[in-house]
């Protein structure tokens, strides 16, 4: 080879380095982003049986006050893990809540009964979650004649029996497919590592969906609430 030659070789090979370098720096940077803690000073997570074995006493040690917790999927699914991770979330000292994943193939009401058996109330519950999006989801999407309808009646069993409004989590294709369909209620928003835009207002935003928890192995999904504890205690 040339001189001329080795000198590209190298140029490349140099290239190369910088290029594997910005991405090894770039994958830190995304792995340890976080809001400003002052301003959102409560952390919470939420999982499901993907994380497996948890160490709770761990995960509130590392500044972790809240948990949402997946109790059922659909019309019969449960999650393996809740009452487990309910019971050890709890006696860690976290403030715990629950959430069920809606899918457009089942009845609201029949998705509510599921709920309500996997994931009774209790006291100092955390408000109920339902989970709204369309990755994981069946095949048709709803009009939003039919998700109202379905939403309704879901909220209107699992509301009665908790006797709090639910928080609804939404992905931002969600919202912006189905934002006018929705009834009124807080929500949980999903923007990673950024704010969520100004379309609609938020109480829990998830900011991450590869974090990293002490008694945790493996990722795990990170979320900030808006406001102070008091408000949070309320």
């Amino acid at each position: 080879m040339s001189d001329r030659g080795w000198r590209i070789a190298a140029a490349l090979v140099g290239l190369a380095a910088i290029a594997l370098l910005g991405a090894a720096l770039g994958w830190q940077w995304f792995l340890h982003w976080q809001p400003d803690r002052a301003r959102y000073p409560l952390r919470g997570i939420d999982v499901s049986h993907h994380q497996g074995a948890i160490d709770w006493r761990a995960v509130a040690a590392d500044d972790v006050a809240f948990a949402y917790l997946k109790a059922s999927e659909g019309g019969d699914h449960r999650d393996r893990r809740f009452e487990r991770n309910r019971r050890d979330a709890r006696a860690a000292g976290l403030a715990v809540g629950a959430y069920h994943f809606f899918t457009w193939c089942k009845p609201g009401a029949e998705q509510a009964r599921n709920f309500l058996a996997a994931a009774a109330p209790a006291a100092h519950d955390l408000p109920p979650a339902l989970d709204l999006e369309f990755g994981g989801n069946c095949g048709r999407n709803p009009d939003g004649t039919q998700l109202r309808r379905e939403l309704d009646a879901y909220l209107s069993q699992v509301e009665a029996a908790y006797g709090q409004p639910a928080l609804l989590y939404v992905t931002p294709e969600f919202l912006a497919a189905h934002q006018r369909d929705l009834p009124p209620r807080a929500l949980w928003r999903r923007a990673i590592v950024r704010k969520p835009d100004a379309s609609a207002d938020w109480v829990v935003w998830q900011y991450h969906n590869r974090g990293r928890v002490r008694g945790i192995d493996g990722p795990v999904d990170l979320n900030v609430f808006d406001t102070d504890a008091a408000a949070f205690a309320r």
